[in-house]
């Protein structure tokens, strides 16, 4: 997907961007079509799978910034670059800056031609009005000579309660993660590290429960505060909303046996209480911070994959879609 609040990012803080992208492959490729890096003059961020592949186009991009344009590289990675995946790969290279970037805001779909100025295909056509007719929006690809990409939207909402060591170590972790927005909470500024990770938006006040009544339904929690007492008022005022999707508590087994039986006191029924997932992570990891913070990760993981599982087969049962995506602002021209 066209990460778009990334490249906003990059280029407000670099100017000029060039912007890499895997747009086709035959046979075995380092990376799925649609991955993408961004490069600028002092720096680059993501991968489009490394090796030679990546040096040479990140070379090319910057050779680029200065010009800007757009250029397609049809690359063999076996006879050429000496890479063992053994395919073809097409890297689609284009420079942003202020201007173009503040001409893609609002699409939910960046279309534009591999040759500027290509009249846009029927095929295109039609895959953009099917989007538009079904809300469904299509897979990255690079269709006659146009490269057609879904903007990336925000798919999970996490909210970090509690910015101590084991906070910190799960915003670090989970924050490279693609299609995450992360809420980060706290009671102060300075419980916060000074840098904080791209994408993350950090939130203080000296009454964090005040702020459950703001929260977006079916986000997931991940509550590792330094208070017991504002751990227990976070799990009750959730479970008393119960639109989360997720809710997980850090905690030994007995502060989880202590918090049930509160919970029971406060009102809540053990099916409601049973949707708390405590102690969160694995405890086969140990408990350094950082293990902790690897053990969600891959438990957050793993209940994304169980999820897609479960609404794919509900899908096959009633035959409707199983995911809708905005039914607006897809676009016939990212740029020309």
């Amino acid at each position: 997907m066209f990460d778009l609040a990334a490249l906003e990012r990059v280029v407000a803080a670099h100017g000029r961007v060039a912007r890499l992208v895997i747009a086709a492959h035959d046979g075995s490729s380092p990376r799925e079509v649609g991955a993408a890096m961004l490069v600028w003059a002092g720096g680059q961020s993501g991968t489009i799978g490394g090796g030679t592949l990546e040096w040479e186009a990140t070379e090319r991009a910057r050779a680029m910034l200065d010009s800007g344009g757009i250029r397609l590289d049809r690359e063999a990675l076996g006879p050429k670059l000496g890479q063992c995946c053994g395919g073809r790969v097409s890297v689609l290279t284009e420079v942003h800056d202020a201007g173009t970037v503040a001409a893609l805001a609002g699409r939910a779909v960046i279309a534009r031609p591999v040759t500027p100025g290509e009249e846009m295909p029927l095929a295109v056509r039609r895959l953009l009005a099917d989007a538009r007719g079904a809300g469904t929006l299509p897979a990255a690809q690079l269709l006659q000579g146009w490269m057609v990409e879904p903007v990336a939207q925000p798919l999970r909402r996490i909210w970090v309660w509690g910015a101590g060591h084991v906070g910190r170590a799960l915003v670090g972790v989970l924050a490279p993660l693609p299609d995450l927005e992360i809420t980060w909470v706290d009671t102060a500024r300075d419980r916060f590290p000074e840098m904080l990770p791209e994408g993350v938006a950090p939130l203080w006040t000296a009454t964090p429960q005040g702020l459950i009544r703001h929260v977006p339904a079916r986000a997931e929690h991940l509550i590792v505060t330094y208070s017991h007492a504002l751990d227990l008022e976070l799990c009750h005022l959730l479970l008393r909303r119960g639109d989360f999707r997720f809710l997980g508590l850090i905690g030994s087994d007995t502060k989880w046996a202590r918090f049930r039986s509160r919970l029971r006191a406060l009102g809540h029924a053990a099916t409601s209480i049973d949707r708390i997932t405590c102690p969160i992570g694995d405890v086969g990891l140990g408990k350094h911070p950082q293990a902790i913070a690897v053990g969600v990760a891959v438990q957050l993981l793993k209940y994304q994959e169980k999820s897609e599982t479960e609404i794919a087969d509900d899908t096959r049962d009633d035959g409707t879609a199983a995911h809708r995506g905005a039914d607006q602002g897809l676009s016939g021209s990212g740029r020309q």
